[in-house]
């Protein structure tokens, strides 16, 4: 049971943005607190927990679901907060508003579970693995192996902060809880999702195509799961915003069901002309996934580099040897737009500014390199983390020039660009070495071929909507995107061959979607992988999650172009 503590100090009773910020206390809009509680109440009698309460957003709003019952009866609300401070606000609240509620000042993860509730409601704190260590993460994992769930070490702090949470359940009791979006996505939620498709009778999700919370980027869903046994689907429903909730009508919930249980559920989004689309092309002999062609890695971490990476003219005014310097890539991923950065563009982008250099000097430095290295030192240079940890400190650790080059943080897409410039390559920037087999093939046409509506989605299912709606994908999720198969790209690769021209210039001009339309017309259309109205699903679902992403910073309205928002309103009618 979950019992209150004495009443902390004055002195505790202090809390900030930034203290809040820093233990991931994001406090609930209250019409999002007001909809899980609507849907988790139903009794008078209900015995609702809200783990990790802040405020008490989720208790007061249970509260006022319980009046609206003809008899309340002896309802049991209970919250755990860390915070001292917002224990004592939150004690402060309930009492303003006539509730009676217990408020316990504890770890949550201390308190040994009980399965005495019918309703376990909130939301969850979010700390990245980075900020969350050490004993508290220790006792996070060991809360959650109590269900049988063995979290990795990447874990943030709401996936066991969910589990833990169902451990309170009575049989057949209700979850309701404010989540991280990457639920859907993320690889270390596997576990969470296999866990919810375990326990739960049924579970459903409602998700947002526009921010909830005010100046926090994080994505969120609602996860509501209730009853016990298990289930092999989940129930998806969407709104615009927090306002839109009320108005939320239950029985349009669309019913999707997971390939697996700990997958990905990202694909939960697509409509289901548009899921069928990109099912019926993946699973065909003309698309694989880009670990088929090869393997893609990190690129270079240099420690520091508005040192390490030059410009021609500073190189030159250092009077640096040809033989201290590398061929590089510039930092970022704007150059690569198209589909193969070149010696001749790699020097254009010297000359007009960009550091196409990598200082790598060899063991025994010019004295001009040594000059240089001293002025790093009397910089502080030495002392970043990368420098200080290797020796010595000025000599980067190199990766071999890759294949092709993959971009990493993407407002549109990800884009493959072949590396005839032979340049390296930094970590802003994924490289894909392609195997021997594939090699000549995939330099000349992957880039090319992987511009297709079916890749386009497969990259926002596989890949994370990150801070301002940018798409990130990291290596592993690479290995997933897929692209068209070795054997389809050799099948088409005349007819990919003849509309190169063409798509080349679609690109130049930043008529990406256009070039999209000339490839999809040889790679899925004339191969017969799809007819018209298949690719068109796909244009629409490609809308769709594109938008949705966009939205994350401002209003979607103030993202997303007007095209891109009526695909979008479409694709949506036609769920």
């Amino acid at each position: 049971m979950v019992g209150e503590t004495a009443t902390v100090s004055t002195v505790e009773h202090v809390d900030t943005d930034a203290l809040r910020k820093a233990r991931g206390a994001f406090f609930t809009p209250p019409e999002v607190a007001a909809y899980v509680a609507r849907w988790a109440v139903r009794s008078a009698a209900d015995c609702v927990l809200e783990p990790s309460c802040g405020e008490a957003a989720f208790l007061l709003a249970a509260h006022e679901r319980v009046q609206t019952f003809p008899s309340v009866g002896p309802t049991r609300l209970d919250g755990v907060e860390l915070h001292a401070a917002s224990a004592h606000v939150a004690r402060a609240v309930l009492r303003a508003a006539g509730a009676s509620a217990r408020v316990r000042v504890s770890d949550f993860f201390a308190v040994e579970p009980e399965p005495s509730y019918d309703a376990v409601i909130g939301n969850p704190p979010y700390m990245r693995y980075q900020d969350f260590a050490g004993a508290d993460r220790a006792a996070s994992r060991r809360a959650a192996l109590r269900a049988g769930v063995a979290l990795t070490g990447l874990a943030s702090s709401w996936a066991a902060f969910t589990v833990h949470s169902a451990l309170f359940l009575k049989p057949g009791g209700r979850l309701g809880l404010v989540l991280p979006a990457e639920l859907l996505s993320v690889n270390y939620a596997a576990q969470v999702r296999e866990f919810l498709m375990r326990r739960f009778a049924r579970v459903r999700l409602v998700l947002f195509t526009e921010r909830v919370f005010p100046g926090v980027l994080e994505d969120v869903v609602l996860l509501l799961a209730e009853g016990s046994g298990g289930t092999d689907h989940c129930e998806l429903l969407q709104v615009q915003d927090a306002d839109a909730l009320a108005e939320l009508d239950p029985e349009t919930a669309a019913v999707w069901t997971p390939t697996s249980t700990s997958g990905k559920w990202t694909s939960a989004l697509l409509p289901t002309a548009s899921a069928a689309a990109y099912a019926a092309a993946t699973t065909g002999a003309g698309f694989s996934t880009l670990h088929t062609w090869g393997e893609t890695t990190l690129g270079m971490v240099t420690g520091a580099n508005k040192f390490f990476t030059l410009t021609p003219a500073q190189a030159a005014r250092l009077g640096l040897a040809d033989d201290e310097l590398l061929p590089l890539s510039p930092p970022g991923s704007r150059h690569l737009r198209g589909l193969s950065f070149t010696a001749h563009m790699r020097a254009e982008l010297g000359r007009e500014g960009s550091a196409t250099l990598l200082f790598r000097p060899p063991a025994d430095p010019s004295p001009a390199a040594q000059a240089y290295i001293q002025q790093g030192e009397e910089e502080g240079v030495d002392a970043a983390y990368k420098c200080r940890v290797r020796s010595p400190w000025w000599r980067v650790p190199l990766v071999v020039p890759a294949d092709l080059l993959l971009t990493y943080m993407n407002a549109d897409t990800p884009r493959l660009t072949t590396n005839t410039a032979g340049a390296h390559h930094l970590n802003s920037v994924h490289g894909v070495y392609l195997t021997d087999e594939h090699r000549v093939l995939g330099r000349e046409l992957l880039p090319l071929t992987s511009l297709n509506s079916v890749t386009l989605v497969g990259a926002e299912i596989v890949g994370r909507a990150y801070g301002g709606g940018m798409l990130k994908l990291e290596p592993r999720e690479a290995d997933d995107l897929p692209v068209p198969s070795p054997a389809g790209v050799l099948e088409c690769a005349d007819a990919l061959r003849a509309v190169r021209p063409r798509v080349r210039d679609h690109l130049r001009a930043g008529r990406l979607l256009d070039a999209v339309r000339l490839v999809d017309q040889v790679i899925l259309h004339d191969s017969s992988a799809l007819d018209a109205a298949g690719i068109s699903d796909l244009e629409q679902a490609y809308a769709m999650l594109a938008a949705r992403r966009r939205a994350r910073g401002t209003k979607a309205k103030d993202r997303v172009s007007p095209h891109a928002m009526a695909l979008s309103r479409r694709a949506q009618d036609q769920a």
